[in-house]
């Protein structure tokens, strides 16, 4: 099935913020993978500048959600102890596991916790009025959800608790895993924190476009999710 990759904007009149980061040339390189729209380029199409963001949720440290490190220089990252300390350590050097991560990201990382720059989340937590992170574990050890109350009730922002729609059929997980009950257990977590399972929005499914309106006329790729979907 095809892959496509993701990078949210939560937005009001008081604040914005970002959940997740994409990667960059380098890492679509080194994985294959092909940028349609980098991240900059997507944030501006919709008036958000990169320079200006103060906040970035890392659903979890795998490479397609934790790029683009130098693009926020005024962010502070939020991210579950238990994802930091599993990047960091002894399942890294098994290639099936550390395969996904990405090195320089993760190095990044740790660069922004000695600045400062990272608050460390360990279980449900609140970012700020109507946006919660939820510490649900199964993909990766740390993988967080992000719940956010929006016009048509609360959204739930799955990431990769379910790549696809069809990922939350019955015996159908996604083959990466940390854990398999685990990651049974968060597609139940993140479906009962959502108003209704039309709002949980999965982490690389292609229908999410087709589901959502655009953003702006004529801009493709970027839908908004506080709208009902189209079908």
């Amino acid at each position: 099935m095809p892959l496509d990759y993701y990078v949210w904007a939560i937005v009001n009149s008081d604040r914005t913020v970002i959940v997740d980061t994409g990667f960059d040339e380098i890492a679509a390189r080194r994985h294959g993978r092909q940028i349609v729209r980098p991240v900059a380029e997507g944030l501006k199409a919709i008036g958000i500048s990169p320079d200006g963001v103060e906040h970035i949720v890392i659903s979890h440290m795998h490479y397609d959600h934790a790029g683009n490190q130098d693009l926020f220089p005024r962010a502070r990252y939020h991210l579950q102890d238990a994802e930091m300390a599993y990047c960091t350590g002894r399942c890294m050097g098994d290639s099936d596991v550390g395969g996904v991560f990405d090195a320089d990201a993760v190095s990044a990382m740790i660069h922004k916790v000695f600045a400062g720059r990272v608050q460390f989340h360990d279980g449900d937590d609140e970012i700020a009025p109507g946006i919660t992170v939820h510490k649900v574990g199964g993909h990766t050890r740390g993988m967080q959800i992000v719940r956010v109350a929006t016009q048509r009730g609360w959204v739930v922002l799955g990431s990769d608790s379910a790549h696809f729609y069809a990922n939350l059929e019955p015996g159908r997980p996604f083959p990466i895993l940390d854990n398999l009950p685990a990651y049974v257990e968060a597609q139940r977590t993140a479906l009962r924190l959502a108003s209704s399972p039309r709002h949980f929005i999965p982490g690389h499914d292609p229908l999410v476009l087709a589901r959502y309106p655009s953003a702006k006329p004529g801009l493709e790729g970027v839908a908004r999710l506080d709208l009902a979907p189209l079908a």
